[in-house]
């Protein structure tokens, strides 16, 4: 449970990378780049449920896009590596939402990308 509601904010993180160019004003860190096939596959499987508009209370609460940009360095940091675990892990799209959902799934080269894009995101802003 506790890993899924940091791969929920880990997700924020990813969605903040669109209307938010800075993060942190304790650090000055900045959003890590998301490539255009990395935001397409966010789209398809995580930004439905993960947005302000949503009907799924529990996933806006944990995930409202407009309170990202107060992350600093070190909660973005932490945050990819989550997405990184948590995808790999299967932990999302949660199962219960793919059974209604099935087109959401993630195929195996979506997860590698997400992941493979997660880590060397977090370690780029470890330097």
């Amino acid at each position: 449970m506790i890993r899924k509601s940091v791969f929920m904010i880990a997700t924020v993180l990813l969605f903040a990378t669109y209307s938010v160019s800075a993060i942190g004003t304790e650090t000055g860190s900045k959003a890590p780049a998301m490539p255009d096939n990395v935001k397409a596959i966010i789209e398809k499987s995580c930004f439905g449920c993960h947005n302000t508009d949503s009907k799924n209370d529990k996933a806006k609460e944990k995930l409202d896009l407009k309170t990202m940009e107060s992350l600093g360095k070190k909660e973005m940091i932490h945050a990819l590596r989550e997405i990184g675990k948590t995808v790999e892990e299967n932990e999302m799209p949660p199962a219960k939402f793919l059974e209604k959902y099935p087109d959401k799934k993630l195929t195996d080269a979506e997860k590698k990308l997400l992941i493979d894009w997660a880590n060397s995101e977090a370690k780029a802003m470890m330097k």
